[in-house]
């Protein structure tokens, strides 16, 4: 297998006696656009901080295309994008562009205008934008320059922390259609997020942190796919009873003869008890991964587990890893 475009081992950041990061061991492949999800204040911004060498760890290692992040050489193969981008409020946005390309260090080439210009016109960033004073840009307008500053020089790992922040619907399609093109291409993101449903619309793998410790690792499509899901029946008399008690089924509801059922990964008996008592009406929606996600945020849910430090807080059948899986 070569080698993975982005490694830890045991990576860890204190502050004083603040855990901000507990031994993070994760690898992103290359070609994968790679989700990092957590709440605010989970480690997320610490963890791309220290990729990037912009502070140092306590203790572990990150390498990138297997070196040290310091390397200068390993930095002009990186697209950036912070969380909390500040620009030179003085110089106009194109030359704001020009500054954040320059940086990329001595001997990196030049990025394309070309590619420039085809960036700004997919994020409907337009020539009176980058004309005006960044002081007078609005913050999607700083948004969209950062992400053509990221994006500009074509890198071969884009690193993005809440790329979405201050941009409206359609700037965010726009976005999400050229991440997409950007994992076709063979280049490797990694997507940095709190809001689940971007990454599940980008990614095809997700680590996921909470209070600075990984708590799992899995495609996205096996995380729904493990999850449980609820189906609503209307029968025109009282439920049949091996539906109800069909493996793999509880009652969540029961009106008469409508019922509300939660539903494991296994259909295949209950779809057998249905067929032998056909519903009147069957809704069996896909499964929410908020709801999974909604018991990995809850901190009063977890306090217990994060004491005997195990990595199994996940939804039931969501399997829990410190490691990742081989890239899709």
């Amino acid at each position: 297998m070569p080698n993975p475009v982005l490694h830890t081992r045991g990576l860890t950041k204190r502050y004083g006696a603040t855990l901000a990061l507990d031994a993070l061991d994760l690898s992103v492949e290359a070609g994968e656009v790679f989700g990092f999800l957590g709440p605010n204040g989970a480690g997320k911004t610490t963890t791309i901080r220290l990729l990037l060498d912009l502070i140092r760890p306590t203790s572990g290692e990150a390498l990138l295309f297997g070196r040290p992040p310091r390397d200068p050489a390993v930095r002009a193969r990186i697209g950036y994008l912070p969380g909390d981008l500040v620009l030179d409020p003085r110089l106009s946005g194109s030359a704001m562009l020009d500054v954040l390309d320059a940086l990329r260090g001595r001997g990196a080439p030049p990025g394309d205008a070309r590619r420039r210009a085809e960036l700004c016109e997919r994020l409907l960033l337009d020539a009176r934008d980058l004309a005006r004073p960044v002081r007078e840009a609005s913050r999607g307008t700083r948004q969209k320059m950062g992400l053509v500053a990221a994006f500009q020089h074509d890198p071969e790992l884009l690193v993005l922390d809440e790329p979405t922040g201050g941009l409206d619907p359609l700037v965010r399609e726009a976005f999400f259609e050229l991440l997409d093109d950007t994992g076709r291409r063979g280049r490797t993101v990694f997507h940095s997020s709190h809001v689940l449903s971007e990454v599940e619309r980008t990614c095809a793998r997700a680590a996921i942190l909470r209070q600075g410790r990984l708590v799992v690792v899995e495609r996205i499509a096996t995380m729904r796919a493990a999850l449980p899901r609820r189906m609503t029946l209307r029968f025109d008399a009282a439920p049949p009873d091996d539906v109800l008690r069909a493996p793999g089924v509880a009652v969540l509801e029961r009106d008469g003869g409508r019922v509300v059922l939660r539903v494991g990964a296994e259909l295949g008996p209950l779809l057998a008890a249905l067929a032998r008592t056909p519903p009147l009406e069957l809704v069996f929606p896909e499964a929410e991964l908020e709801d999974a996600f909604a018991h990995l945020y809850d901190g009063s849910a977890a306090d217990a587990e994060d004491a005997s430090r195990t990595p199994s807080r996940v939804a039931p059948g969501v399997r829990s890893t410190r490691t990742s899986e081989p890239a899709p």
